[in-house]
């Protein structure tokens, strides 16, 4: 593949508030180059140079050509951006030079190849857990991807890191027995009936849900037994009054 070039206009000192709005508004970047040694650099990039390289296959593990005027043609890569969250705009780019002949530290990106046969044959789903993961190679040897087929993964099982694909070229930094995707089951959702759930709440208070309902019942027949009480004594006092003096 041919090798990307970002070109990059230096700048004195550092990037403020106001020189980093005028660079935006002029439609470049704010960026800065370090690394390998070298002092920092502020400079204005491209964002379509940027932008193409980050949604290209490698993304932001891809090497490329710096070339700042009045500077060497250096090797870097993306290592941070940033983006404006309402316009998902990039407004700053972190540049590192890259030295080929040293070991980098990166994060690839994991690809599942297949559908497994706990998902085909069981009913169960495909989890992955690790999108990425951290590796330690040469510039030259970053793939754009690891290849990892599922087809074979059955309910319950899961594929770790101990088997991906595994070089002399790369070196795994994640820990070999660390999940990288499963294959789980599908819970049902249980339906509980409104007696169901009135029992459990009378199991909780501890009190008879029939109880509760014989002592609603009882008030209203304790009250009419009272009104009826009152309404004997209220008669037999009508029906007992004093003679008439003659």
């Amino acid at each position: 593949m041919p090798v990307e070039v970002v070109t990059a206009k230096a700048r004195e000192g550092k990037f403020t508030k106001n020189a980093a709005r005028r660079v935006r508004v002029a439609g470049k970047i704010p960026a800065v180059l370090y690394g390998s040694g070298h002092d920092p650099v502020a400079v204005e990039v491209d964002p379509r140079q940027i932008s193409r390289i980050l949604f290209s296959e490698t993304g932001h593990n891809t090497i490329f050509d710096v070339e700042v005027t009045g500077l060497p043609t250096a090797k870097a890569m993306i290592v941070d951006w940033q983006r404006e969250p309402i316009k998902d705009e990039l407004i700053h780019i972190d540049l590192k030079r890259i030295a080929l002949d040293r070991v980098l530290r990166i994060k690839v990106r994991v690809k599942l190849l297949g559908t497994p046969i706990g998902v085909k044959t069981a009913g169960g789903i495909l989890d992955q857990v690790m999108r990425e993961v951290e590796i330690e190679c040469l510039p030259a040897n970053i793939p754009s991807h690891i290849d990892a087929d599922i087809s074979n993964l059955e309910l319950f099982a899961a594929l770790r890191v101990s088997d991906l694909p595994h070089s002399d070229k790369i070196k795994y930094l994640n820990a070999e027995d660390a999940t990288v995707a499963h294959v789980v089951s599908i819970r049902e959702e249980v339906v509980v009936a409104p007696d169901a759930v009135a029992a459990e709440a009378a199991v909780a208070t501890g009190e008879p849900e029939v109880a509760k309902k014989g002592k609603t019942d009882a008030e209203p027949a304790a009250g009419a037994a009272k009104a009826g009480a009152g309404g004997k004594k209220a008669d037999a006092g009508a029906a007992k009054k004093p003679e008439a003096k003659k």
